[in-house]
């Protein structure tokens, strides 16, 4: 890297440089307001103001990255103060974490614990052989980040990893579970898994609490080039609004893109023994399994082509040991959804190309 891009930033040992001149992955709009946003600036005042605070989080973004460096340093600044939540790590909401890939291979290096809103730092381990290992920061799911520095000893080098990641992306759509909420650090929610395991660039466009499947939504999201989209929205949606949102959705992105695989998955089931109280929720899980079946059946009346499904089946498992709550998964949770929904988007790229 040019060294007129260093900054002084973190320990004084290591030698800094500003993340964003390796290049930002996980973006799908690069019109944003702020470098780290996930919506483009013209989504403001369209999206509500809930859904404008949630795409300043940075889930799904990404540096990659080459060096030969034995440590690495992180410091990272963040949007809020609120670095945790009550049912979530900090690690997962404001934390940053390491892959390596010393074989072509991503390997969990290690994890950045926030403790505050500004400066950040961790030291985790770089390079064990002396070569050059590709590497992989993942940003915090739950908060935003207003910078990244990356650090390394003396004599050593950051250099951009020039081989792109596939793309286009899988763009993923969807609710608190599809952002990311509750891993327990980035790189273990489920778009970020079934990113890595394809090695095919992500983008998470989850957003929690918010993801309704909106008119206004459809308008900004048909604008990105996807590889596939993953539609994960039914756990926000009231059943009697999916045939319509939902189905201008999945219209409004084929009219655009008419041979992107679209991938719908169906609500999953409650992750705990059913109790009387619970059951409106479960009867609501059912019945919006239900409207998407009849969507998926008045979309192929039209021959609308492309659409996969994503059974609900097996999405958390049998034994109830999956979420934080009942419904948000735990990195448990988030591998066995990998498992499923990973597939599934294999095999409709697969059929696509």
């Amino acid at each position: 890297m040019d060294p007129n891009l260093a900054a002084p930033a973190g320990p004084a040992d290591l030698s800094w440089i500003d993340a964003l001149e390796l290049g930002l992955e996980g973006r799908g709009f690069t019109d944003t307001a702020a470098p780290f946003d996930r919506l483009p600036a013209d989504a403001r005042g369209r999206v509500t103001e809930a859904m404008w605070a949630l795409q300043q989080h940075s889930a799904g973004m990404c540096f990659r990255f080459r060096t030969a460096a034995p440590e690495i340093g992180v410091e990272w600044s963040l949007v809020s103060p609120e670095i945790a939540s009550t049912h979530m790590a900090a690690t997962g909401v404001s934390g940053v974490d390491l892959y390596a890939y010393p074989d072509g291979r991503p390997r969990f290096v290690g994890v950045g614990r926030p403790s505050q809103q500004a400066a950040n730092v961790a030291r985790l381990p770089g390079s064990q052989d002396g070569r050059p290992w590709g590497f992989q920061l993942n940003l915090p799911l739950y908060n935003g980040v207003t910078s990244v520095r990356l650090g390394v000893p003396a004599g050593y080098r950051l250099e951009r990893v020039l081989e792109p990641v596939r793309r286009p992306p899988i763009c993923f759509y969807g609710t608190s579970i599809v952002q990311g909420g509750c891993a327990s650090r980035p790189g273990m929610a489920y778009p970020a898994i079934v990113r890595r395991e394809m090695g095919i660039e992500g983008i998470n466009l989850g957003f929690s609490g918010n993801a309704r499947s909106e008119p206004e939504i459809a308008e900004i999201l048909f604008r990105l080039e996807a590889r596939a989209w993953v539609l994960d929205a039914l756990p926000n949606m009231q059943a009697e609004t999916i045939v319509e949102r939902l189905g201008h959705l999945v219209r409004t992105l084929r009219r655009a893109h008419p041979k992107t695989p679209i991938v719908l998955v169906e609500h999953v089931r409650p992750s705990r023994l059913p109790l009387p109280w619970d059951r409106p929720w479960s009867e609501e899980w059912s019945r919006c399994n239900g409207f998407l079946e009849a969507l998926l059946e008045s979309l192929g009346r039209e021959g609308v082509p492309g659409l996969h499904v994503v059974p609900w089946k097996d999405l958390m498992g049998d034994d109830n040991e999956a979420t934080v709550d009942g419904i948000h998964p735990t990195d448990l949770g988030f591998s066995r959804m990998a498992a499923v929904i990973g597939p599934v988007v294999r095999r409709a790229i697969g059929g696509s190309s």
